[in-house]
């Protein structure tokens, strides 16, 4: 019986060791992830994400640009397709559909003016949404949908 108890005691010591966080089944508990999206449009792109969001160049070669947010919290990256010196899973072109972008800000209203401002054409006017999010949708040159959102409480 003592035996017992003791094996239990590990066993719920053990368990509420993990479920605090302690001990990880991954090694490595940062990580940052950094999109990247294959197009013959760098140029377009570099010049939409920085004059139109306000993106800035981290990096840039002759196929390969990388941008930041402003604040500089995140990066999205573009290569050009089929260049010689990346391995064919970094060839193909993005093919137009199957991907967006959420861009959260603190202003979501005066973000929305800026846009329009700027004569980009509005995908989803801005809105609220019964979950919570007022939001708005654009366009990058790439036929990406850029969801700009502020997160409120439903």
């Amino acid at each position: 019986m003592k035996k017992f108890i003791l094996i239990v005691g590990i066993l719920v010591a053990a368990l509420a060791l993990f479920m605090s966080g302690k001990v990880s089944a991954q090694t490595n508990t940062s990580m940052r992830m950094n999109a990247g999206i294959i197009t013959a449009r760098l140029q377009e792109t570099k010049t939409f994400y920085t004059s139109k969001l306000g993106f800035t160049v981290v990096f840039e070669n002759e196929f390969y640009l990388l941008l930041q947010t402003p604040g500089g919290n995140d990066q999205i990256s573009f290569l050009l397709p089929n260049h010689p010196t990346q391995q064919r899973v970094f060839q193909m072109a993005f093919g137009g559909s199957g991907v967006y972008l959420t861009i959260e800000v603190h202003d979501v209203d005066a973000v929305y003016k800026q846009i329009q401002a700027l004569g980009v054409p509005i995908e989803i006017a801005i809105r609220n949404e019964d979950w919570g999010d007022r939001h708005f949708a654009i366009k990058d040159p790439n036929g990406i949908g850029i969801d700009i959102v502020t997160y409120t409480k439903p």
